[in-house]
């Protein structure tokens, strides 16, 4: 199939049941009695979950807790954007977790933690949103770093902060006038 996962109840969890997938549709039967068990619309898309809301499991496991815990690592707005995704899709949105907390491994917390913030400001708070942020930010980042900075400007030699070259060189003479007069502090070698 596309790797999907379609809710079987009432059939027990562990038992197995008959799955005949139409165009645009599946259905679940009892193995034994053909007894129509469910009927669901096919996801679009693969690896979807299909699982009506009064049946997500809502319980936080250790896992989830763990998890919970790694994006609070993170930073505050990802431990919210976590929780809220936990609220609103249960158990079944831990891969969605997983992700994000995932992003670590390649990407710097604060930049996640920004990312979270604007996927909750937007109203978008998927992984997919997070981690096209994160990369977004990221690439802003990379170009600020090469952008000229005030010691990479071109070298002038006028400015009204730069003396005349002509105060260096009386400056250089006196120096140098000074230091012939003096007497010398070493003593005679020969």
């Amino acid at each position: 199939m596309d790797h999907s996962s379609y809710a079987a109840r009432p059939a027990s969890i562990g038992s197995q049941v008959l799955v005949r997938k139409f165009a645009r549709r599946l259905e679940i039967r009892n193995l034994q009695t053909q007894a129509l068990l469910r009927t669901h619309i096919l996801a679009e898309r693969p690896g979807t979950v299909v699982l009506p809301q009064d049946e997500r499991p809502f319980n936080p496991s250790r896992e989830m807790r763990r998890i919970l815990a790694q994006a609070r690592t993170i930073g505050p707005l990802a431990e919210r954007l976590c929780q809220h995704l936990f609220d609103t899709e249960g158990r079944v949105g831990q891969r969605k977790l997983w992700g994000i907390v995932g992003l670590i491994r390649r990407y710097p917390r604060r930049l996640i933690e920004s990312a979270c913030e604007i996927a909750m400001r937007e109203g978008v708070p998927s992984y997919k949103h997070v981690k096209a942020l994160t990369e977004r930010l990221l690439e802003q980042a990379l170009a600020e770093l090469d952008a000229p900075v005030q010691g990479e400007l071109p070298l002038t030699q006028e400015h009204h902060l730069i003396r005349d070259g002509d105060d260096y060189v009386d400056l250089f003479t006196l120096g140098a006038k000074h230091s012939a007069a003096m007497p010398s502090t070493h003593g005679d070698l020969s």
